[in-house]
């Protein structure tokens, strides 16, 4: 495996034009085992086949065979929206190639390309919903037709084909182009005042200029953001609000509507705001972000309490049982705070990023990388029914995790996320290299002035918090350079030592929440370690979520921990909801597993379910059980689930 050493133009999904870091893409980092690494191994093996695979049988990549033939208006297949994950699986695929470089990959990738080529038409226009006889006419549903969503998807999947291999012949990046040429002329200054329903064109456009140099896409993609809130789309019944069109993005002051369109807008948005240099906008995203963080979001990360229309809800409407935590929108969450973290190098958006990739991005797909779940709840109150591994769930809230869904945005979503994880490991600035989530990785960079920085990092996390940095730098005596590593939030207590190679003394200190930095002229062997605390805790809920009050979820590290049904049979129960926390109960490590006592409910069958306070667990007696990752929750079959957990007084 060899890695080219690079400061311009990095393998990765964002490459703004300016910020305070600089990400550090797939041909300057390499995810080698652990955690990820195993998940981009099946991502690989599993994932993308049987996407694939599913693509063709639904018919939905046939789709782009029938408009060279004929015949869509009768055969066509799939909801309208299913040509976008045509190109999120491209996107996939191409991130895999840039990755591993598999020659069959790169096979599959072509003859995918090349039928969807053959379906644009003369001048450009790409869509197999719309717009050929039979079929409504172009541009004729923008609320929830899809059209400019589904070239979004296209063009962020022809910017990952021309990082991974610049002026690839396989002819994406010409199909792009001229859809967009199109969509600059149809929705530009001088033409169609609108915009898309679902956010997406916005983040595609910006990263396309970014790759042709072309100014007219992100232009284009600044009059798409500046339009929101000016009421173009029609009413619905939850309101403009969903689709992000009853307030003007600068003005707004937290996510809201659908959760993935509010993500993907805001990360359009804040692409807009760095390369124009609007400041303002980009000021006004980042209050968004905190205030979303802060109360629209659940303790795995999630974002979207609302079912019925995959939406935010308001300030601490955050309800376990009814959270909706779309996959979808956890992959938007990464997309914006990822963008901010490059603007700013504020930790919290890199510990958010963590936070959903354990805890959303981690649990969504089953172990073989072929069943997902779409919605992510934090408490199940019946066990689930299993899926048919061949049929299609007609629902998104799938009590288990279902092969395929009619609407099946998330599993290529998951899949493009994984295959170019290896970009949202580490960033530089002039200084150094900066590590923001921690995998075996090998890194090897140059900085502007041209001093190479090259270190593997070593780690089991996050079985264990022992992150170990070894240089393989071989630099010129006196030139420093500075490795800083982030503390997450929940990191009280860490400490980073530093062992020189030549056997002199260690230095050692604490590292605060936040991050630490190191300074020096490494030299080959130099090690620096980080050890963060991951003794298991007791999480509390902020008192204004009503839905939870008197909870407490149980982490360690940055994972979120769930009691399951299946492991109660010790308590002689079968149900979540039949236990309670012991009084002054705190969690252990133990073989392997974080255990808590618990005690048994005393409620009875009586007709009414309220009446006189009564204290009934006062002397009852507890009993160990073992807790299971949130993210591996479902695994042993249907099970009731919870991660708050009433605690008895």
């Amino acid at each position: 495996m060899t890695m080219q050493i690079t400061s311009t133009a990095p393998q990765a999904p964002v490459a703004p034009s300016r910020g305070r870091l600089r990400p550090l893409g797939q041909n300057e980092v390499r995810i080698t085992g652990g955690f990820w690494g195993d998940r981009q191994s099946v991502n690989a093996a599993g994932t993308l086949r049987h996407i694939g695979a599913r693509l063709e049988s639904e018919g939905w990549l046939p789709n782009f065979d029938l408009a060279v033939v004929g015949g869509l208006a009768e055969r066509r297949r799939g909801r309208e929206f299913s040509d976008s994950e045509v190109y999120k699986y491209l996107e996939a695929l191409a991130w895999e190639i840039g990755r591993t470089d598999d020659a069959a990959l790169e096979q599959r990738f072509r003859e995918v390309v090349a039928r969807v080529a053959a379906a644009q038409e003369a001048d450009g226009y790409l869509n197999t919903r719309f717009g050929r006889p039979g079929q409504g006419s172009r541009w004729s549903d923008l609320e929830w037709g899809h059209e400019l969503y589904c070239l979004g998807h296209l063009f962020q999947a022809a910017v990952a084909r021309e990082r991974t291999r610049p002026g690839a012949d396989d002819g994406l990046l010409g199909i792009a182009v001229r859809a967009a040429d199109l969509v600059c002329i149809e929705f530009g200054a001088q033409g169609r005042d609108a915009i898309c329903g679902h956010a997406e064109v916005e983040v595609g456009l910006a990263e396309l200029a970014r790759v042709t140099g072309e100014p007219r896409y992100l232009e284009q993609a600044r009059l798409f953001v500046e339009r929101h809130g000016q009421g173009t789309l029609r009413d619905i019944e939850w309101g403009r609000r969903y689709f992000q069109d009853d307030v003007a993005v600068r003005d707004a002051g937290a996510l809201r509507g659908h959760a993935v369109r509010a993500n993907y807008l805001a990360s359009g948005a804040t692409d807009v705001a760095i390369d124009t240099g609007d400041d303002e906008l980009l000021a006004s995203l980042r209050r968004q972000w905190d205030r979303t963080a802060a109360r629209r979001t659940y303790v795995t990360g999630g974002q979207g309490s609302h079912h019925q229309d995959e939406a935010f809800g308001e300030d601490w409407e955050l309800p376990a049982d009814r959270a909706y935590s779309e996959t979808c929108a956890g992959v938007g969450s990464i997309m914006f705070s990822w963008r901010l973290l490059l603007a700013g190098g504020d930790a919290r958006h890199a510990d958010l990023i963590e936070r959903t990739l354990y805890n959303v991005v981690a649990t969504s797909p089953a172990p073989d990388g072929r069943a997902f779940f779409y919605a992510n709840t934090l408490h199940q109150r019946v066990p689930g029914v299993p899926a048919d591994p061949e049929a299609t769930s007609p629902r998104a809230s799938s009590s288990l995790r279902a092969p395929w869904f009619e609407v099946s945005c998330c599993p290529p979503n998951v899949a493009r996320t994984l295959a170019s994880l290896d970009a949202y490991i580490a960033t530089a600035d002039d200084e150094g290299v900066q590590l923001h989530q921690y995998a075996p990785a090998r890194v090897r960079t140059a900085l502007p002035d041209g001093r190479v920085i090259a270190f593997d990092v070593e780690t089991d996390y996050p079985v264990s918090g022992r992150i170990r940095v070894i240089s393989r730098t071989d630099a010129a005596p006196g030139a420093e350079w500075t490795l800083t590593l982030r503390v997450p939030a929940w990191g009280d207590g860490a400490r980073v030592r530093v062992v020189p190679a030549d056997g002199g003394a260690a230095e050692e200190r604490d590292a605060a929440p936040g991050a630490v930095e190191v300074r020096r002229a490494f030299r080959p062997g130099d090690v620096v370690e980080l050890d963060l605390p991951m003794a298991p805790r007791l999480t509390a809920p902020d008192e204004r979520i009503d839905a939870v009050r008197g909870c407490l979820a149980i982490e360690r590290g940055p994972e979120v921990f769930a009691l399951e049904s299946v492991d109660l049979a010790v308590a002689g129960v079968d149900d979540v909801a039949q236990v309670a926390l012991a009084p002054r109960a705190a969690p252990v490590d133990r073989d392997g597993r974080v255990w808590i006592d618990v005690v048994r409910h005393s409620g009875s069958d009586a007709g009414w379910p309220y009446g006189e306070r009564v204290d009934e667990r006062g002397g009852a007696a507890s009993v160990a059980v073992p807790l299971v990752r949130y993210h591996e929750w479902a695994e042993r079959g249907p099970s009731t689930m919870r991660v708050w957990i009433p605690a008895a007084t």
